[in-house]
């Protein structure tokens, strides 16, 4: 069981930031990647709907003979995580959440920002993360509409990208933001142009390298970190497969097969 493949799944391409961080921590490991891309975005789909694709690619991995499976997508985290561990109580499980909590530490002005879909900041779990971990640092929020729709297309540095960008950015500067979260999986494609973007003294955060080092902790719990040098990659998408396999290069750095998932 231990040679068996990781399962990751997200509504598009960005949870393909989180494949890349659980495969530089974890380099023997194969891996399974679904892009629901058909769907996407979640935010604009009830819980009911959600919580239904969750269970259809869960089981799905399942008939691949997955060893555990990761959920790299906030919204599908918020509306599914909790019914998939109930259904699935002895398959290892992670899920994502915004960083608030390592960027509350981080901050040295006080003042938090928080680039994220518009889903994610108006979910309950986000509320209670602030809540919890948020304490008396203000944090500023700012959504992000059109962001994940030019990164589905591989644009991560176009003029167009860039001054849509620019103008979330502003109002967290301004508001003496020294600290800024990275809430979707799909945004730390853009750290590079955030990088030039932004002064030296901010701090991007994201929740990618942290759920790598959860599924490694999951994995040696149970015995089932993989030894072997050979490892694959093998990617599905619900949405058209020819623009994934043609998008997937630029975020993957990598050219591979791409299936359908159509069930």
């Amino acid at each position: 069981m231990s040679e068996a493949p990781v399962a990751v799944f997200d509504s598009g391409v960005g949870g393909l930031s989180v494949l890349a961080e659980i495969q530089q921590l974890l380099p023997n490991e194969s891996l399974l990647y679904l892009g629901d891309c058909g769907y996407i975005p979640y935010g604009e789909k009830t819980p009911e709907f959600i919580r239904q694709r969750c269970g259809l690619m869960a089981r799905f991995f399942r008939e691949q003979g997955a060893k555990a499976l990761v959920l790299a997508c906030n919204t599908a985290t918020v509306a599914g995580v909790a019914d998939l561990r109930r259904d699935f109580p002895d398959w290892p499980i992670v899920g994502m959440e915004p960083a608030v909590k390592p960027a509350a530490a981080a901050t040295r002005s006080g003042v938090v920002g928080v680039l994220a879909t518009t889903g994610t900041l108006q979910s309950a779990k986000f509320a209670a993360l602030l809540d919890r971990f948020a304490g008396d640092v203000k944090v500023v929020t700012q959504p992000c509409p059109g962001l994940v729709e030019m990164i589905e297309n591989g644009d991560l540095h176009s003029a167009a990208l860039c001054q849509l960008l620019q103008g979330y950015v502003e109002p967290l500067l301004a508001a003496g933001c020294d600290t800024i979260i990275l809430g979707c999986t799909h945004y730390p494609f853009l750290k590079p142009v955030l990088s030039r973007m932004l002064p030296e003294h901010i701090s991007l955060v994201d929740t990618g390298a942290a759920v790598a080092r959860q599924l490694q902790r999951l994995l040696d719990e149970g015995d089932l970190r993989a030894h072997g040098p050979v490892r694959e990659t093998r990617f599905w998408t619900s949405g058209d497969v020819p623009h994934f396999a043609k998008v997937l290069p630029i975020l993957w750095q990598e050219s591979g097969s791409v299936q359908s998932f159509d069930l």
